[in-house]
């Protein structure tokens, strides 16, 4: 990693995000570039003060080791973020999320939806109640990367979650497939398992896990409610006709609260 956008709107959420992205980017020693897009309704010199304010406080927190910078934008959301990663080429995006409230099935986190689903840079989505010391905790070193088994247009999309898992403390991936009950693993998913197994070694540890249901969505939340030492959650998001779709990856965004890594299969 050399570059990383978290893009903020000075809300908890992002605010909260910025310590991951910080973090990161302090680990890997990349480039963080703070990133806010005003809004015609928001006074472009507060803004400036908030941002500044921002950088500054985090140089202070984190420290003469992390690198970052901040930039102020005019526009539409998705269309000037589009121009900065064309001209910055981030290798990451930081994003925070609210999350669903109660038992709703709306997206209140609609920018970070937004983000997913028009860009192909790999993001990382924070929920509001996720915390970065519990992130780089030790206990917290499991990577639940939730995967269909479909065989990946391109492999270097997995480049970003060997790099993040090998800056988490003893950290090991857990392959894990949803699949109904009484079913056969055809061969090509199998070998597609394998190779997922094989990427990460033998830098990170991995084991692969099966969860038997019909729902994906409650398979991978029924494997982590068991396995409290998750930290992280990757998913692939593929453009169409897979198990996995970017629908599922955006409810998980909604849903979760873990830190969501999804990476986008097929050409940049």
């Amino acid at each position: 990693m050399k570059t990383i956008i978290a893009p903020v709107d000075f809300s908890d959420a992002s605010a909260n995000a910025l310590s991951f992205a910080a973090e990161l980017s302090k680990r890997a020693t990349a480039r963080l570039i703070i990133i806010n897009i005003l809004q015609k309704t928001e006074n472009e010199e507060a803004a400036k003060h908030k941002l500044k304010s921002v950088e500054s406080g985090l140089k202070k927190s984190f420290g003469p080791g992390l690198n970052c910078e901040s930039s102020l934008a005019h526009g539409n959301l998705i269309t000037t973020l589009k121009k900065i990663i064309a001209a910055q080429q981030p290798d990451l995006i930081v994003m925070g999320t609210k999350g669903a409230s109660g038992l709703k099935k709306t997206l209140i986190g609609s920018n970070t939806v937004k983000v997913l689903a028009n860009t192909k840079v790999p993001v990382l989505v924070i929920p509001e109640v996720a915390r970065f010391e519990n992130f780089l905790a030790k206990g917290k070193n499991r990577i639940v990367l939730a995967t269909d088994l479909d065989l990946l247009e391109n492999e270097q999309a997995l480049e970003i979650l060997r790099e993040i898992g090998m800056l988490i403390r003893e950290s090991r991936i857990s392959v894990l497939s949803v699949r109904p009950e009484n079913t056969r693993l055809p061969d090509l998913k199998r070998m597609e398992r394998d190779f997922l197994l094989s990427f990460f070694t033998p830098e990170i540890e991995t084991e692969r896990i099966t969860v038997f249901g019909s729902n994906v969505i409650n398979g991978i939340n029924f494997y982590l409610n068991k396995n409290e030492d998750s930290g992280l959650i990757a998913m692939i998001a593929r453009n169409s006709g897979h198990l996995i779709q970017k629908h599922y990856t955006r409810e998980m965004a909604s849903h979760t609260h873990y830190p969501l890594l999804v990476m986008h299969d097929g050409k940049p």
